[in-house]
Parts: C-alpha cells; structure tokens; sequence
C-alpha cells in the first residue's frame, strides 16, 4: 500500500513539468498475471516494467484492471510506489469479448475509488483499445492529459492475416480513442504509419518510443549448464515463446521444421498458451503429429519470466513467425540472452532484428524460407557467434531505463504543453 493517498502537486506553477502521480489503465491485461496465458503477453510486461521503472523515478505509479480473479487481492504492490488496483466490473468469468459492455461500471467504479481515497493524477496512459476509451472519459473528468498506447490494431489485424475478425465496435472505439487522446505513443515507425494511413490520425499527436527489456534479467548463460538444467541432450534447439492464436504463425514454424534435412536431431520447444484448454494447443499438436515431428515437439504451457532466461539460453534459435507483431518483445528477450531470432518481417520486428546481423528476417508467410533460415543457423556455429554477440549488443541499447527515460520527458513535454495552454 503507498504510505501516503494524498495527492503531493509541485509547488511551482503554472508551467511545473515535474509528474507526481501518474495512473495506467489496463482493462484486460493485468501486469500481475502469469505471462503467456489467454489475453496475457508483451503488453503485460510492458505495463510492469514501465511502472517500476517510473517507481525507481520517484513518481507513484497506479495501474487500475479489471477484478478478473476471486482470489485477487483489491491492491497489489508492483514496486515501492507502484501497485495494481482491481476494479470489479462485470463477472469473473467474463472473457475478453465481453468487456466492452462492463466498460461504465468500470469508468464509474474507478472514478468512485480515486474519490474515495482523494487522489489525483498528472497524467493517464491507457493501454489497448478498451483501456483507451475509459481513459478518454476519465481524463476529460479529471482535466489532465491523455496519452494512449494500442498495443495492436483490428485494421493491421485483419490486413495481416486471412481469416482474422475483428468487430466493428473496436474498430469505430480505437478511431474515437485516436481522435481525442493528447499523445498517442507507438512502439515502431510501422505502427505510426499504419495510424496516419488506416485511421486519419494526427501525425503530430504520435512518438515513437520502442519497449524496453530487462538486460538483468535477461543476459547470456551458458548453454550446456542450461540444457543440463532443463533435460535437454539435443544437439540443437529452437525455441518460441509467446501466445498461442493463429495470428502467432506457430503452424508455419512447425511446417518449416518438418522441412529440415536432419529434423529429427532438432528439439523444438514451445512456451506459452494453457496444458488444460487451449484449442490453438490442440491444433498445434494435431499437426506436429501429421507432421511427424511430434517426438521432437514439445509443448510447455507459460512459464513464470524469471524461467525465461534459461530456455533463451538452452536455444541455438528462438522463432518468431507471426503474421503481424506491433514490437515484438519476445525477439528482444531472445536477443538480450544472446539467442539470435529468425522472425517474420512484419510490424515492428525490423525495429529489433537486422537482417543477417543478429537474426534473419522472413518477408513471406509460408514455411520454405523459415526451413532455409534455419538450415543456415543450425549449421553454423560461427554464424551464431557472431549473431549472438550482435543481438546482446541490440537489446543493451533498450534497456528499461534508456526507455523509460525517454517516456518521462514525453510525458513532461505533454504535460507542460497542456498546463501553458490552461493559461
């Protein structure tokens, strides 16, 4: 619990760009819930990483979701001035595409708690497009600015897949978002061209500011102590870690591994989605089977991210083959261990992978160019080396802080333009 509920302004109007207080709202995605899961990922993370970072700052970080487990506590501390705040909205059970109905019993019951305890904040930062539209009227109650992260968009959605549906409601909820937020921060030079492009939106409102890994947590370990720890005795490892849904294109890395000469001496790990019920894991399955590689599949569940490390570690190879990704946080992690990625060039991938320097990237959606990719890799330990050494260099470069900085005097700038034209 923060000691203190009171609201401690600067003393120095009316152009203080000093931030006290900032709330985060994350209607879906709890940063304190197991990573890989349903609805839990790269944004979660996110979320997390930020407000312990803005913590260590010195500036109060509440971040409001949804009361999405009886077990949930109503207050859980992140970091020393930050913590989570559970608001009930709708029942338990309730999955994501329910949500947009329960969103004013949410606006109102956060309204209603910051009342309560008589709290006030500098500056909201919403996070995907339900997030976007409470803090578009929270922000106009409380008469401070907007800023607003996507995270992903149906438009790029359904551009990137066949088959990929998106209702109109978040379509029609994220231009609303995008036409009323003071900032909007994106993750890549994709992402804001996409928003000038498929949603008329301001250029002038977008920044770019990529996400961050923690290069504490995730560094290089040796290898042979982490396939000795984990019970692997392959002679090569591919990884991917992540959600499983079709947009991931987990069913393109299994149909390009089928395709390897010596497949059967590659052991291919896959962290993330649910071991009780997980349509997406079953299908998967399914076709590792008809492919005939299912002995050398092996499908973990998610994993806590303190284990992540290891298994970066243990692969000579970490896949990301998704048909859209706004960053791609995964391929950062990867890299931070020293575990070059072959990725899908889509998104903001390119931010973080550079072709033939630290990983491969793969501009079409089907499995040969994949299989050629790791054919080369797999067959060249200097080549790894050399990309290993590459991508730890990548990811210090985007370390939280270096980041989050950058966030800061976003947030500063925002907030001294809009306290000026108050005047």
């Amino acid at each position: 619990m923060i000691a203190s509920e009171q609201n401690n302004r600067c003393d120095t109007p009316p152009y203080c760009d000093s931030i006290e207080r900032i709330a985060i709202i994350s209607v879906h995605g709890c940063p304190a819930a197991q990573l890989g899961s349903k609805d839990t990922g790269g944004m979660n993370v996110y979320i997390r990483k930020v407000a312990q970072e803005l913590s260590n700052r010195g500036i109060y970080v509440d971040i409001f979701t949804r009361h999405h487990d009886p077990a949930d506590t109503q207050i859980e501390q992140v970091a020393e001035r930050a913590r989570v705040i559970h608001i009930r909205a709708g029942d338990f059970s309730d999955d994501k595409s329910r949500l947009p109905s329960h969103l004013p019993e949410f606006t109102c019951n956060l309204l209603e708690y910051t009342r309560q305890n008589n709290i006030s904040y500098d500056i909201i930062h919403s996070h995907y497009w339900l997030s976007g539209r409470v803090g578009t009227i929270v922000a106009r109650h409380w008469d401070i600015p907007h800023v607003t992260s996507f995270h992903t968009l149906s438009e790029i959605k359904r551009q990137a897949r066949v088959g990929e549906r998106e209702p109109a409601e978040r379509t029609t909820g994220e231009s609303k978002v995008i036409q009323f937020a003071d900032s909007i921060v994106v993750f890549s030079q994709h992402e804001k061209n996409a928003l000038i492009q498929l949603y008329d939106a301001n250029k002038d409102k977008i920044e770019i500011i990529p996400c961050g890994v923690d290069v504490d947590l995730f560094q290089p370990l040796n290898q042979e102590i982490s396939r000795r720890k984990l019970g692997i005795t392959d002679s090569k490892v591919v990884l991917y870690v992540g959600r499983l849904e079709p947009l991931k294109g987990v069913d393109i890395m299994l149909k390009a591994l089928a395709l390897l000469e010596n497949g059967n001496q590659v052991k291919t790990i896959i962290v993330g989605g649910d071991l009780q019920e997980d349509a997406e894991m079953n299908r998967l399955k399914s076709l590792s089977q008809n492919l005939g590689i299912s002995e050398q599949v092996s499908f973990l569940g998610s994993l806590d991210q303190q284990e992540l490390p290891t298994y970066y570690s243990a692969a000579d190879i970490c896949v990301v083959p998704s048909y859209y990704e706004s960053f791609g946080l995964v391929a950062l992690e990867s890299m931070a261990c020293g575990t070059p990625v072959i990725a899908s060039r889509v998104g903001g991938l390119p931010t973080i992978v550079k072709d033939s320097l630290n990983g491969y990237l793969i501009p079409w959606r089907c499995p040969e160019p994949f299989t050629d990719s790791l054919e080369i890799l797999l067959g060249s330990q200097s080549i790894r080396n050399a990309m290993s050494e590459a991508s730890r260099k990548t990811a210090m470069s985007m370390s939280w802080p270096l980041i989050v900085d950058n966030l800061v005097e976003s947030y500063q700038t925002l907030l001294a333009t809009s306290q000026a034209t108050t005047i």
